[in-house]
């Protein structure tokens, strides 16, 4: 459990610095087509080891066509994110897109009729900081912005939901090398369709922006998160996803000079605040499923 934990926070720290690499990135280039390049340089090479170890075999019908659906979703919510930053500060767009937690609980409710009062309240915690940074927006955010990222959180919801429902046999290699190249390839058709504009091959900052979200944020940051997904709840995932925008939001202060503003601050330490509970509840209900093992 230790080392999904660490996993899963070395995992933050790669994600949360994708929307700088994005930011350099969009200088150059469209939206879909950025998530396009990020996802196909990431996808090239998981492929090639996939293809090695014997990651393609077929074990379970149902779970290959989930996978097909969460390639999709995956897609989507690159998409989504990556063009809300057009139209958002850094730290709101990722703050935003980091509401996952409320929509897999909110499926995870809806399917069980079961509600944990701790889940809950992180997730309320949570909920509060997103508001108060929402609540009192920068001229920097719009209404189309705020709108892509909460699409992007709901994607990579169904995403989480989609692997982790997934069976037990597919392992990390098995469900990224399967769900990348399809989020890679729909991409690519959306970019084809929508006649979105590639960067110039001589737009050196844009190409490294695309190449650092694709090997640091892309084939580490969220194949570990796949990998914390497997034994860890995808709620609990979700919910520590939002310590993202405090790397982001640090790191477009330092790089970009964007202001943090109070309310900005504020809502960051709540959300914190609420990550801190949600650990402490995965924690509490490993330990007492280890007991409940132990006496088997």
């Amino acid at each position: 459990m230790r080392y999904a934990f660490a996993l899963l926070a070395a995992a933050q720290l790669a994600i949360g610095a994708a929307a700088i690499f994005a930011r350099f990135a969009l200088a150059g280039g469209g939206p879909i087509a950025v998530s396009a390049l990020r996802l196909l340089v990431a996808a090239l090479p998981m492929g090639i080891v996939a293809a090695r170890r014997g990651a393609y075999a077929r074990i379970d019908a149902p779970t290959e066509r989930r996978l097909v659906w969460a390639g999709f979703a995956l897609a989507l919510h690159f998409g989504c994110w990556i063009a809300s930053l057009r139209y958002a500060s850094v730290a709101v767009s990722t703050l935003l897109v980091c509401t996952t937690p409320i929509w897999t609980e909110a499926f995870a409710v809806v399917r069980t009729r079961r509600v944990r009062g701790t889940v809950l309240a992180s997730i309320a915690c949570a909920l509060a900081g997103v508001a108060i940074v929402v609540g009192a927006p920068a001229k920097s955010e719009t209404p189309l912005g705020i709108g892509l990222a909460l699409a992007g959180a709901v994607a990579i919801a169904a995403y989480l939901l989609l692997v982790r429902a997934g069976d037990p046999r597919y392992g990390t290699l098995a469900i990224v090398a399967r769900t990348y190249p399809i989020a890679a390839c729909a991409l690519i058709a959306a970019t084809v369709a929508t006649r979105d504009p590639l960067p110039a091959l001589t737009n050196g900052s844009a190409w490294a922006g695309i190449w650092a979200m694709a090997l640091i944020s892309q084939l580490f940051g969220h194949t570990a998160l796949n990998a914390a997904v497997r034994r860890l709840s995808a709620t609990f995932v979700a919910t520590v996803t939002l310590i993202e925008p405090a790397v982001a939001g640090l790191l477009a202060a330092a790089i970009f000079a964007e202001r943090l503003a109070p309310a900005t601050l504020t809502g960051g330490l709540v959300v914190l605040a609420g990550i801190a509970i949600a650990v402490r509840a995965e924690a509490g209900n490993s330990a007492v499923e280890a007991i409940g093992a132990a006496t088997d």
